[in-house]
């Protein structure tokens, strides 16, 4: 399956690694910085490979290469812009998170990759993390019973360093504020394993330590679930001096789980009413990770392959990426009007917060 590359920052180490992983065919890759895609590339030992064409213009490598399938690593906010390009070349796509930074954006990805029956993934690779696969088959097994409440907690440190790597980074144009770049990840696995569903999100963010930014650094959040249940989200990058966790609880009438680590990475708290014998091995799991983007990325790039080739929706779909934007934007639209603000979420985008802070 001829694939490519557009964007070759940070992120784009384990997008080339999940493709070496699964033997797609690495067509060409495309940055704006020239310098940084044979740099990207020498990581990987692939820098002397003349099968793989370097491009600064996307839509030139699109017309070109004809890729099958693209993974788009850019800022944020010309991620929905590039996706539209590959949908309407019918090319399918893997989207770094978020999909988009505004709900019309996210809408427009879904109807036209729908229209033109073109596969559209969201990087929310957490999803395929060995703890939180086992906390999911045990709620699809109806372990917890009837669910009460769940919170995720993204405790994590971005000093200025990491804010200088890159202009866009905490723009409300190109990238939004913690929760929108850091916290999404936790944010969409309490939506997933809490239905999917929300009724009502009510949110405040603060500008604490970070005043050369123009978006949150910290942001909590109560969230109505269509099920009953109720949520809460803390995300933030003030935790001094490095990250600290990421975590996700889950309490049922029969049962509770602590998901763990850096990056939802190990289970801490495992306790059922219908304890077997197989749960003992689950109640201390750790899964190692080389970095906090965790091992994903490779079971994500697989499934979207095996979606492509028997033509089904893939485990992390563009549906399942606009619900984590939303409530998102639900909280900015919540901290912004000092209100409760009601689902579906129709018209909102991050621009809309410019001049908060």
């Amino acid at each position: 399956m001829r694939y490519a590359l557009i964007g070759c920052g940070r992120i784009a180490t384990n997008h080339i690694k999940a493709a070496v992983a699964n033997n797609l065919e690495i067509a060409a890759v495309c940055d704006i910085v020239p310098e940084k895609m044979p740099e990207l590339l020498a990581k990987h030992g692939l820098e002397n490979d003349k099968s793989i064409k370097y491009y600064e213009d996307y839509i030139k490598l699109l017309d070109e290469v004809k890729p099958e399938l693209v993974s788009i690593a850019t800022e944020s906010g010309v991620h929905a812009q590039i996706a539209l390009e590959c949908i309407d070349r019918g090319i399918h796509v893997i989207i770094e998170k978020p999909m988009a930074m505004c709900m019309a954006d996210a809408d427009e990805i879904i109807r036209r990759s729908e229209e033109k029956h073109v596969k559209v993934s969201v990087c929310h690779q957490n999803r395929f993390n060995v703890a939180v696969q086992k906390t999911r088959a045990a709620l699809e097994a109806g372990r917890f019973g009837r669910l009460s409440h769940g919170s995720v907690h993204v405790r994590w440190n971005r000093d200025r360093n990491y804010y200088d790597q890159a202009p866009w980074r905490g723009t409300w144009e190109q990238d939004g504020g913690c929760l929108m770049n850091q916290c999404i990840h936790g944010i969409d696995l309490l939506c997933w394993m809490f239905g999917g569903k929300v009724d009502e999100v009510y949110g405040a963010t603060r500008q604490q330590f970070h005043d050369y930014l123009e978006a949150e650094d910290v942001g909590m959040a109560v969230v109505k679930f269509h099920n009953g249940a109720i949520g809460t989200i803390e995300g933030t990058v003030n935790v001094y001096p490095k990250n600290l966790e990421e975590t996700l609880y889950i309490f049922g009438q029969n049962g509770t789980v602590k998901i763990g680590g850096k990056s939802t990475n190990n289970i801490d708290v495992w306790d059922f009413a219908d304890e077997t014998e197989a749960d003992a091995e689950n109640k201390n799991l750790k899964e190692v990770t080389s970095n906090v983007y965790g091992n994903g990325h490779t079971s994500l790039f697989a499934d979207v392959m095996d979606a492509i080739e028997n033509d089904r929706t893939p485990y992390v779909d563009a549906v399942s990426g606009r619900n984590a934007l939303e409530i998102i934007l639900a909280i900015y639209k919540s901290q912004k009007t000092g209100m409760p603000v009601k689902l579906p979420l129709k018209e909102f985008a991050s621009t809309d917060m410019k001049g908060t802070f």
